[in-house]
């Protein structure tokens, strides 16, 4: 205990040491004065000054440690700061993806509306119950009891909006699926029946591709994005011009008798020649008549030849569109003229003998893209042929109609 309290006492004396009185002299103008500053006092303010710096010290220590443990709940916050503006971002931008899924399949309703127009003259309503009306055959048949599938399948999860959006793809899908079903039925039958009339339907598929081109320009959808409108419209677009070039081409093929004659005096292909009794070839058919008889326009299409043609006489030429032409020769009057729009029956000049001729008679030629061909297999077409015909003019027709009440 005595060293205890010889220590405490060494240093009270070295505390007490470092305060002592002190006297300080000022002088002023000749005046001179002392201030005392006492132990007593001195021990005072460092009293003070201790205590200050000691409550500054804790509430330092205060302020540090209730830092230290307000750390994790800071940090959490920073957390859930950083999860909501993530969310917040997740949530812009599936209202982007809405908005563009949205405009997509609006621009795909704008398609598939433009192709029934253009290819069926009616709205897409109509379509379907054409398209429900269309026989399946075969792989046709599987293809549309298949169940259906679509890009976007619908995630009962998925928010309310989306799932509208998903139904309204799926019923794109199933209208473009039910529509390239009767697309590809009625260019199989177009196929068929031009087949039988002794073409090659690949052949003027493939011709009709040949004609097209132009820049590259890249599809854009409303949001200015490139894109497709997906494998299931490039294939019905596929289709869609197949269907047209097949049908059309039907309906161009002259069927209807160019005179209403009843005997045949020339056929197409070789022949002896009327004049000099060589062997020749005979572009057309001859059917003979009475001068005057009325001639008339084997299909409808556009007078684009009204005039005279070495060794033919008077001539006028029909232009049916797809490549197909028809040659009428020989003949000794026009009743129309270059520009002229004709329907199959339709009067387009009278009988005659001009030209190289033996007498009165008509020079008919079918062209397909400037080559002659046998007249006789389109005028002598059967019945199956001659009903397939029926219906795409009845479906050209109708577009026709469409257009021209635009």
């Amino acid at each position: 205990m005595s060293s205890k309290t010889t220590g405490l006492r060494q240093w009270r004396q070295r505390f007490t040491a470092l305060f002592q009185d002190h006297e300080i002299f000022v002088r002023t103008h000749g005046h001179v004065r002392f201030l005392r500053v006492s132990a007593v006092w001195q021990k005072r303010v460092a009293l003070i000054a201790g205590l200050v710096l000691l409550v500054w010290a804790g509430t330092m220590l205060t302020v540090l440690v209730n830092q230290f443990l307000t750390a994790g709940e800071r940090a959490e916050v920073a957390q859930k700061q950083v999860a909501a503006a993530a969310a917040e971002q997740r949530i812009a931008q599936y209202r982007d993806r809405v908005g563009e899924v949205a405009a997509d399949l609006e621009q795909r309703q704008e398609q598939l509306e433009e192709w029934s127009k253009i290819h069926f003259g009616v709205e897409p309503a109509a379509v379907t119950d054409e398209v429900g009306a269309q026989p399946a055959a075969g792989t046709e048949a599987k293809a549309a009891k298949a169940p259906l599938k679509t890009s976007a399948m619908i995630d009962p999860n998925l928010p309310p909006e989306a799932q509208i959006l998903a139904r309204l793809e799926a019923q794109q899908e199933s209208f473009a699926t039910r529509l390239l079903t009767a697309v590809n039925a009625r260019a199989a039958n177009a196929e068929g029946a031009v087949a039988k009339l002794g073409m090659d339907p690949t052949a003027l598929v493939r011709n009709a591709a040949a004609g097209r081109g132009g820049p590259f320009i890249p599809y854009r959808g409303r949001m200015g994005h490139a894109r497709a409108l997906g494998k299931s419209f490039a294939a019905l677009e596929s289709a869609l011009f197949r269907m047209e070039v097949l049908e059309r081409t039907l309906v161009a093929l002259p069927s209807g008798k160019p005179a209403d004659v009843l005997m045949l005096s020339s056929s197409y292909g070789y022949r002896s020649d009327p004049f000099t009794g060589a062997g020749a070839m005979h572009a057309g058919l001859d059917f003979p008549g009475p001068i005057g008889t009325p001639i008339l326009a084997a299909a409808p299409g556009k007078v684009v030849y009204v005039g005279q043609k070495s060794g033919y006489g008077n001539v006028v030429e029909v232009d049916h569109g797809q490549g197909i032409m028809t040659r009428y020769a020989h003949l000794s009057g026009f009743t129309s003229r270059v520009g002229a729009q004709v329907t199959a029956g339709e009067q387009i000049a009278k009988m005659g003998s001009t030209g190289r001729s033996t007498g009165s008679h008509l020079h008919f030629e079918v062209r397909l893209n400037g080559v002659a061909v046998n007249p006789r297999r389109f005028l002598e077409a059967k019945a199956d042929v001659l009903e397939v015909k029926a219906d795409a003019r009845e479906r050209v027709g109708s577009v026709a109609a469409v257009r021209s009440a635009r």
